[in-house]
């Protein structure tokens, strides 16, 4: 099975739930500036709100996405406020026709002192873990 992991982070909390989620499927975790050009069967997408919604280069990057190249989106993330961006980035990727993945992984972020230290070691120990479980 062939994996890859993108991100995409303004604070560097989803790129250490990126770090342990790519550790624990054995690939590197790459921004989305790196694109997929190879075909994957699943994608672990990370992401976060930010002004309520997903950053516009996220729904670029999933825009982008060539439904020949990824089999599915597994979508993860953190954030002080809001909770899971699973609707929104299915909403893109639905128009590209790449199925997402029910399954996803979220968990709280620090943000301007708000959940201080948040991802901590438990909730990275939980998103390789989750990895893990997705990959069966």
């Amino acid at each position: 099975m062939k994996i890859a992991v993108r991100y995409y982070t303004k604070t560097g909390n989803t790129k250490r739930l990126a770090e342990a989620i790519a550790k624990a499927v054995g690939v590197e975790a790459l921004t989305i500036s790196a694109p997929i050009t190879e075909p994957v069967d699943i994608l672990f997408l990370g992401n976060s709100y930010y002004a309520f919604t997903i950053d516009p280069e996220v729904r670029t990057f999933v825009s982008s996405l060539d439904k020949d190249k990824v089999g599915r989106i597994v979508n993860f993330g953190s954030a002080a406020m809001m909770n899971s961006t699973w609707k929104k980035v299915k909403a893109v990727a639905d128009k590209t026709g790449i199925r997402m993945d029910e399954r996803e992984f979220h968990c709280k972020g620090e943000f301007k002192g708000v959940h201080k230290g948040k991802p901590d070691e438990t909730d990275l120990k939980a998103a390789a873990e989750f990895a893990r479980k997705i990959m069966g």
